[in-house]
């Protein structure tokens, strides 16, 4: 199991809870077994807000639920799904550490309002970071559906798993394509129009690789829409639960963001999205352009390495972009003078010389400025909304821009999913052959300078950056453990 220490220095990051981070860690571990599982790897559909952070968006909402659609209705009976979580989470702990006790497995079968089966599970367990006791262990909830309409053929995506574990190649999961989960999201927004739901809406409507799928996406809301006996959603079908949506906005969302962006800010675009749907050709017209850049040959930075300087720093960044927050910089100047902006983050580029730089417009002159990524001390998100005047450029490029029969080309060619993976190292050390003992190994936050130690101290002495300035990080990431 991965240190606890690791747990806690990306909540701190993330500006989360730590039980947040945890949960978002067993996730990884519980999809991984699911998938690895022979009866269910094939028949079982990922879908739901969990998806999208886990599989599809690379910045994004956390999400508490495992959601699946059973192409096997047998599938759909408390015996077979005890037996079976019962062998996955015997075969999380030999890999991971992470207990999921069989006997605290709840399974609830029931009738939906259409007179067919369905099912809810939970299933508890003791992480690296929040264990208190046998009664008070946290759980994931799944739900269980085999009364859905697969409209697209399902995808074989990666699973993104952050942490210093992820089994050997990686995890793969069988979910809806990416075109299908922005329908089916379209579909619980009319039916039930809460906070998470908006918020996903309109993130996909935000997202530019969207309008490549957009005739999809209405094709498939009108599939789904048949198959449950209900109109085509509209706008009309929202506004009386707009006051629900926004009294609940805040305790829906508030503990899987970084910072919540204001309720007004996502409803206020339900009008464009709606028109976007009807007609998404006319979405075209009077796109926003790009921020101009200040000098020629600079290229937009599309990925950031987690080993890259200023790495988190500039992911708070890119959450704020694609909430559309400000963000207070507090800036080193060329002087070496600390200056601090609140500003609207648009791109992030590389120069000619290899300088990444961070462009935003500064308020509130609203002048285009750009930022060298090396002299951020450090990012604040605001809950300040902006209107864009430009494009944003920090959605990464990704397997959503594909489709489904080209992403199960790119699947084949991944680390198939293995009879058996390598176990890890538990929390358990032991001694070197030097008699040393376990050296940690931790990067600076800010500048990326690796440092190793006897301890699990993630404290940082001052030091300097790889340009010999002096570096105002203190505190460092662990990376991993030598022995």
């Amino acid at each position: 199991m991965i240190p606890k220490q690791e747990i806690i220095e990306i909540a701190t990051q993330s500006n989360l809870q730590t039980h947040v981070i945890e949960k978002d860690y067993v996730l990884g571990w519980l999809l991984a077994g699911i998938n690895r599982h022979a009866a269910l790897h094939d028949t079982w559909v990922f879908k739901g807000g969990t998806c999208l952070k886990k599989c599809y968006f690379e910045t994004y909402r956390f999400s508490e639920d495992l959601d699946f659609t059973l192409r096997e209705t047998s599938h759909i009976d408390v015996d077979f799904l005890r037996g079976t979580f019962a062998e996955i989470s015997e075969w999380i702990y030999e890999q991971s550490g992470i207990e999921i006790p069989a006997d605290r497995m709840k399974f609830e079968v029931y009738t939906n309002p259409r007179g067919v089966e369905s099912c809810q599970g939970r299933v508890y367990y003791k992480g690296p970071a929040t264990y208190s006791g046998k009664h008070s262990m946290p759980r994931i909830k799944l739900d269980l559906s085999s009364d859905e309409v697969v409209v697209d053929d399902p995808v074989t995506i990666p699973v993104r798993h952050d942490y210093t574990d992820c089994p050997e190649g990686g995890i793969n999961i069988q979910a809806y394509s990416y075109a299908e989960v922005f329908a089916e999201k379209i579909r619980a927004l009319k039916e039930r129009t809460r906070p998470r739901d908006l918020y996903d809406v309109i993130n996909f409507y935000r997202r530019p690789e969207s309008s490549e799928v957009a005739g999809d996406v209405k094709s498939f809301v009108t599939k789904k829409c048949a198959f449950k006996s209900i109109t085509f959603p509209i706008l009309a079908d929202l506004e009386p639960h707009k006051d629900i949506c926004a009294t609940g906005w805040e305790d829906q969302l508030s503990h899987q963001l970084q910072a919540l962006p204001p309720f007004d800010s996502f409803w206020s675009e339900l009008p464009s999205f709606f028109s976007w749907l009807d007609d998404p050709e006319s979405a075209l017209i009077g796109q926003l352009l790009p921020i101009p850049a200040k000098s020629e040959g600079e290229a937009k930075t599309i990925t950031l390495e987690a080993g890259s300087p200023n790495f988190s720093t500039l992911e708070r960044v890119r959450f704020a972009a694609v909430n559309r927050l400000c963000i207070e910089l507090d800036y080193r100047k060329e002087n070496g003078q600390r200056s601090t902006y609140v500003i609207e983050p648009y791109s992030l580029r590389t120069a000619r010389e290899g300088n990444i730089l961070l462009y935003g417009v500064k308020l509130p002159a609203g002048e285009i400025r750009c930022f060298r990524a090396d002299r951020i001390i450090g990012a604040t998100v605001t809950r300040q909304s902006f209107a864009p005047r430009y494009s944003i450029d920090f959605i990464p490029e990704g397997p959503v821009r594909l489709s489904a029969r080209q992403m199960n080309s790119i699947s084949l060619a991944l680390p198939q999913r293995p009879s058996s993976v390598p176990k890890v190292r538990t929390g358990r050390t032991r001694k070197s052959k030097s008699g040393g003992g376990p050296k940690y190994v931790f990067r600076c936050s800010v500048c990326g300078k690796q440092f190793t130690r006897g301890t699990h101290d993630s404290r940082l002495n001052p030091h300097k950056n790889k340009q010999g300035y002096p570096c105002y990080g203190t505190t460092g990431l662990y990376v991993k453990t030598k022995y």
